[in-house]
C-alpha cells in the first residue's frame, strides 16, 4: 500500500502543549511525535528568519517603478558608474545627510573590479546599489537568455566585491519592452524607471536640468535621473538638486526606501568565484 502523506496539525511550535508534544495527522490517524518544546524554542528564531518562509516587502518583482509612494521623499539616481567622479558626489551626498541610489554596469566607462574601493565605500555609507547589466546592453533588443546573461555578469561581480545580489535594477535607457519585463521577475528584480529625467546625458545644464525638476512639481515622490559620469553632475547639479530637495523638506532617500522597502534593496548573493578583473 502507498505511503500516507503526513501534514502537520499545529504549525507554530509555540503552540505545542504542555507536554512538549506535537501532533501530525492523516487522512485517518494521528503521529505524536515527542519533542523537546526548548529543542523547538531555540529554532523558532532561525525559522521565523528564513527567506523561505517570509515574504518579501516592497513591490512584487517585476514591477515596474517610475515613482516614490512615500510622501515627502525624493530619490536622486545615478546611472553608468560606478566612475572617477563617484567619491565626491557621495561625500556631497554624505554631508547633506541624503542617501542615493547607483545603478552601476560592468564595463560600460571602465571596469567595475576597478573602482572596487569606492563602490565598497558607497554601500558602507549606506546608499543603494543597483543592478544597471553588465555591458549597458537594450534589454529590449535581446532575448530572455541574452537578458539573463547580462544580469548573471553583473551579479558575480556584486557577489565578489559587496557580498550580496541587488533586487532592484534599471534598464539602460529605460527599455522595458520585449522580453525584459518577463525575465527580471523571473529573476527577482525590481525594474525602476523615472520620472524626472535631469537630461544631463543629452548635454543640458545643470540650470536647465534643476528647472525641468521643479516644473515637476512636488505633488509626488520624484525619481530623478541622473548620471554620475557626466562631470557637470557631480560638480554642479547634485548641490542644485539637495539644495531643492531641503528647500521643499523633501527627504533624499533611496528607491528601495521610497517604495517602502527599506531593507529589501539586496538578498543572498551565490558564492564569489573569486573574478578580479572584467
Amino acid at each position: 500500500m502507498a505511503p500516507r502523506a503526513i501534514t502537520p496539525k499545529i504549525l507554530n511550535p509555540l503552540q505545542l502543549n504542555r507536554a512538549g508534544n506535537t501532533t501530525w495527522s492523516t487522512s485517518s490517524s494521528e503521529v505524536t511525535m515527542h519533542v523537546p518544546l526548548y529543542f523547538l524554542a531555540a529554532l523558532l528564531p532561525a525559522i521565523q528568519a528564513s527567506p523561505l518562509l517570509q515574504s518579501r516587502a516592497g513591490p512584487a518583482p517585476g514591477t515596474v517603478i517610475t515613482k516614490c509612494t512615500n510622501a515627502n521623499q525624493i530619490a536622486l539616481t545615478f546611472d553608468d558608474g560606478p566612475y572617477n567622479y563617484e567619491a565626491s558626489l557621495v561625500q556631497k551626498l554624505n554631508a547633506a545627510g541624503a542617501k542615493a541610489t547607483f545603478f552601476v554596469t560592468g564595463t560600460l566607462y571602465n571596469c567595475i573590479y576597478s573602482q572596487r574601493t569606492q563602490l565598497k565605500a558607497t554601500y558602507a555609507a549606506g546608499h543603494q546599489i543597483a543592478s544597471h547589466t553588465w555591458t549597458h546592453a537594450n534589454l529590449a533588443n535581446l532575448g530572455a537568455s541574452q537578458i539573463t546573461t547580462e544580469m548573471q555578469k553583473l551579479e558575480a561581480a556584486f557577489s565578489n566585491i559587496l557580498g550580496v545580489k541587488p533586487t532592484y535594477m534599471r534598464p539602460p535607457n529605460g527599455a522595458t519592452g520585449g522580453q525584459v519585463v518577463n525575465t527580471l521577475k523571473s529573476m527577482g528584480y525590481r525594474i525602476v524607471t523615472w520620472d524626472v529625467d535631469s537630461g544631463d546625458w543629452n548635454n543640458q545644464s545643470p540650470q536647465s536640468s534643476l528647472s525641468t525638476l521643479t516644473n515637476a512639481g512636488t505633488g509626488s515622490g520624484h525619481i530623478i535621473l541622473m548620471h554620475e559620469t557626466v562631470a557637470s553632475t557631480p560638480s554642479q547639479l547634485a548641490d542644485m538638486v539637495i539644495n531643492y530637495a531641503k528647500s521643499k523638506n523633501l527627504k533624499m532617500v533611496t528607491v528601495a526606501e521610497c517604495v517602502g522597502d527599506s531593507g529589501g534593496a539586496y538578498t543572498t548573493a551565490s558564492a564569489p568565484n573569486g573574478a578580479t578583473s572584467c
